[in-house]
């Protein structure tokens, strides 16, 4: 099994975190945020993460620290849980419907960090999350999982379902990257590295 577990503390959060890329979908999340709790259980559901997380943070400034903080401890969980990337499937991309929005999500376990970020909202808010935090929490993620992530909205206006949409798909393209095929020796590069 595939586990993780990372704890950080700074000033404006207090995170611990446990994950097992093979699981179930199992996700036992409070991070103070009540729809950034519902992406999070989207994304492990969907993905089949088994997930539990917890954070403390400085929500009395703003949900910045404590969004971003998760993003950081996420990245982290995921690239020791991938360990030395073994026969792992690598590159997945998945397009994710929810009513009338439609996402796409593409990304590669390469080791290279980067993120491409194309999602425009038409709120502010959705739930007691500022939209604009989205951005921040993938880019996090990314710089600290060595993942590439490119996320594009293709069609929606609803927030609600253009969040649930991307969150859904990213779980998914998670679960189809991290997958382990018998035809995979070693490492799925040229370079014999994915470091």
């Amino acid at each position: 099994m595939r586990r993780a577990e990372f704890k950080r503390k700074t000033s404006e959060t207090d995170i611990w975190i446990q994950m097992n890329l093979d699981g179930e979908g199992e996700a036992r999340i409070h991070t103070g945020i009540g729809f950034f709790d519902h992406m999070l259980h989207l994304m492990c559901r969907h993905g089949f993460l088994d997930m539990e997380l917890k954070c403390v943070g400085d929500l009395d400034v703003d949900n910045h620290h404590t969004v971003e903080d998760i993003g950081i401890c996420i990245g982290q969980a995921l690239k020791a849980a991938v360990g030395d990337k073994k026969g792992m499937t690598r590159y997945a991309t998945v397009f994710t419907p929810m009513d009338e929005a439609l996402s796409m999500i593409s990304l590669d376990f390469g080791g290279r960090s980067y993120l491409y970020f194309d999602v425009p909202f038409e709120r502010e808010y959705v739930g007691n999350l500022e939209t604009e935090l989205f951005e921040e929490f993938f880019r996090a993620l990314v710089n600290h999982s060595g993942m590439t992530l490119h996320i594009e909205l293709q069609r929606g206006k609803n927030a609600h379902h253009i969040a649930e949409s991307i969150f859904k798909g990213f779980g998914r393209a998670v679960h189809q990257a991290t997958a382990i095929q018998d035809r995979i020796k070693g490492v799925l590069s040229t370079k014999g590295s994915l470091e």
